[in-house]
């Protein structure tokens, strides 16, 4: 599917509350709220789109959903990619345009998602595109490559205090990495060090500023 497909399929029921158009069973299913990803893969099935594990969720692009008030305004950070199998990439700061996190960001859809009141209140609000090539966003994609740098810079930073130092949460204006792992935890090992560079698994985030940035950006 293309990233304009869906674009089109979702702005038909953008800004209705869930009870409008799902059923029962599905509004009042209990995983809608402990499950954090459950609204996400609500959404995908809603549209069509083959759940995978695929570089990408489009043909040509990524999709992403948040928790957001009515407004718009996030309440969360949100996932880009897990950071344990590219670590090294980061270490040497391998060119930003030719990395999996570049592929993850360059063409994007956000579905900002409104969880005020209770889950038939629930609802997908105006999707915002993102394309970096795109003129419009011209001042983003230059932030998020100094972000990109500047992050790898940080993580060197950070482990040349000694031959046992360890990674800790580093950030852009934009993006930033941090933990994301559960128990049995996953350390990550880095082959340009020798060693393990962190305990648990860790992995790209955007920031809410981004957030605000791009859903300011759109209504401008």
């Amino acid at each position: 599917m293309k990233l304009v497909e869906a674009y089109n399929k979702i702005i038909k029921f953008a800004n209705v509350p869930f009870k409008e158009y799902l059923s029962e069973d599905i509004i009042k299913d209990p995983m809608m709220k402990i499950a954090k990803g459950r609204t996400g893969q609500l959404l995908e099935i809603t549209i069509g789109l083959n759940l995978s594990n695929t570089t990408l969720d489009f043909e040509d692009g990524e999709l992403k959903t948040n928790k957001c008030d009515k407004t718009g305004k996030p309440k969360e950070t949100m996932f880009i990619t897990q950071t344990a199998s590219i670590i090294d990439e980061l270490l040497v700061s391998k060119e930003f345009k030719s990395t999996k996190l570049y592929a993850k960001l360059k063409h994007l859809l956000y579905v900002p998602i409104s969880k005020d009141g209770g889950t038939s209140e629930w609802m997908y609000l105006t999707p915002v595109e993102v394309n970096l090539d795109s003129p419009k966003y011209k001042d983003l994609a230059v932030q998020l490559e100094k972000d990109y740098y500047d992050i790898c810079q940080q993580m060197k930073e950070q482990l040349s205090v000694s031959t046992t130092a360890t990674l800790h949460t580093v950030s852009g204006k934009f993006i930033q990495i941090r933990t994301k792992d559960s128990k049995p935890y996953t350390p990550i090992y880095s082959n340009v060090y020798g060693r393990e560079i962190s305990d648990k698994n860790r992995a790209f985030y955007f920031k809410k500023e981004f957030m605000e940035y791009i859903v300011a950006l759109e209504k401008r």
